[in-house]
Formats: structure tokens, sequence, C-alpha cells
């Protein structure tokens, strides 16, 4: 694996410095809503009642996160986040997640955060693990749709990037995902993690626009078959959206925070 030398990362760097940032949540408190520390100001509210904090010398951004239990998830509703509605052939990305995998509670694929509706047809952009729609699991997805319902010929949404690296139970990892306008990247731990026909893929014609009644802005579930679920099981302890599909080198250094 391509990495930086990490003495040359500036020692301060926070995900302000990279620009297009629009929203940045470090999970270091406990409670049922979550501001930003940094881009817009934008709160997650928790579905799920009071969402408990969780200490541990080893997470990133400070060595706090929360803990998300299955079941649980948070919303930002669609009309309180217009920055982070990112489509059409100008709706490029990137959302980044620092976060440790549980086995516990753990079942099927697994939601982290975007704007992704299937239940309504407002699929747009979402950060998953463990989608087995291309015969696989564990791995990083960074799903796409620019029809805001299944793909073409298919019964689900295929489309999106798909890593070659189960992404690990019980320890922390670094998970992403990018779109360009015509392709999407899956990136685990500060890396592109290729993967033939899959990582980098192909998609060109920007993202779905699903206009005043699209999804919300959802963590650690999604919306499918008229309820919640793909539920995200363990623990985050931040989140970054930019609406720009960031380089290499930004990832990285974001990879080291």
């Amino acid at each position: 694996m391509e990495t930086v030398k990490k003495a040359f990362i500036l020692p301060d760097t926070s995900p302000k410095d990279f620009p297009d940032l629009v929203a940045f949540w470090n999970f270091n408190q406990s409670g049922d809503h979550f501001a930003t520390e940094q881009g817009a100001h934008y709160t997650l509210h928790s579905q799920s009642g009071e969402l408990d904090l969780i200490e541990d010398t080893e997470a990133p951004l400070g060595g706090k996160a929360l803990q998300i239990k299955k079941g649980q998830w948070l919303n930002l509703p669609r009309k309180d986040c217009p920055l982070l509605d990112i489509h059409g052939p100008e709706g490029h990305l990137t959302v980044i997640a620092w976060l440790k995998r549980h086995k516990e509670g753990q079942q099927g694929c697994e939601f982290i955060a975007g704007q992704w509706n299937e239940t309504g047809g407002g699929r747009q952009y979402g950060l998953f693990l463990n989608i087995s729609v291309w015969e696989q699991e564990e791995q990083v997805c960074g799903h796409l749709s620019n029809v805001g319902g299944p793909t073409p010929g298919y019964k689900y949404c295929i489309d999106g990037p798909v890593g070659a690296t189960p992404v690990p139970f019980d320890e922390w990892s670094v998970v992403a995902m990018s779109y360009d306008g015509t392709s999407g990247y899956a990136w685990l731990n500060g890396a592109l993690d290729s993967r033939t026909s899959l990582n980098p893929y192909s998609m060109a014609g920007g993202l779905f626009d699903g206009g005043p009644n699209g999804s919300d802005f959802t963590v650690g579930g999604v919306d499918r078959h008229g309820e919640i679920g793909n539920f995200f099981c363990g623990a985050i302890a931040g989140l970054a959206v930019y609406r720009r599909a960031l380089s290499p080198a930004e990832i990285y250094a974001l990879s080291q925070l």
C-alpha cells in the first residue's frame, strides 16, 4: 500500500483544513443531539434516545466515541441540511468516518452515513459496509445512484465502488467513499482499496436529485422496506462530508487524525 510519510503531515491538521468541507462531527460527548464541530451548523438527532459515549485511548480524534448499538440511529432532516443534498452532474463528494465495528448485534449490511432512502426511491449517496450485491462481505461500499431507485435491470441498487479488504471487527478503521462525477472510489485507512472493475467504479451522469421530498441525511441506519434497517453496530469517533472528491493525499492525511 502506498502511503505518505507521516512526518510530512502537519501536527495540527483538522478536517476544516481541506477545502469544501460541509460538516464535521466529532462525537466526544453523550446525548441525544450532536452539533457539528466544523463546517455548517448542522445537528444530528438521535432517534433512539440518549446515546452513550465510550472512552478509548486508541480512538482517533481525541480518544472518545459514540457507542451505537443495533437499532440506534441518527437523523438530520433534509430541509435542515441543504449543503448535504449533493446531486446532479456537479454532485461530487467525499464521506469519511472514523469507526470501530462490533460483531455483537451485527447482521447483514451496515449503513454509516448519507442520503439514501430506498423506500421512497430517494437514493443519492451512502457509505456502507458489508454490501453483498457483488457476492462479497465486510468491505467498504460507496453506494451511488443516478436514478433514485434500483439499478435498471436489477432488484436493488448495485452501483458504487466496493473495496477488496474486509473491515475488521474491534479495531479502529477509517472508511470513506468519494465521487468525482465520473467514478466512485472506496477507501480504507487512507488508501484506495482497489478492486478490479469495482474500485474505482465507473458511473458518469451525476447523482439523483431527490427534490424537496428526497432522503434525509441519516447515520447508523437507512430507510428501506418501509422501515429503518441496515443498522451499524459499533463506535463512531467522527464523521465528515465534503462537496468534492478529495485527493489521495488529503484522504490519507485525514486517516491519520
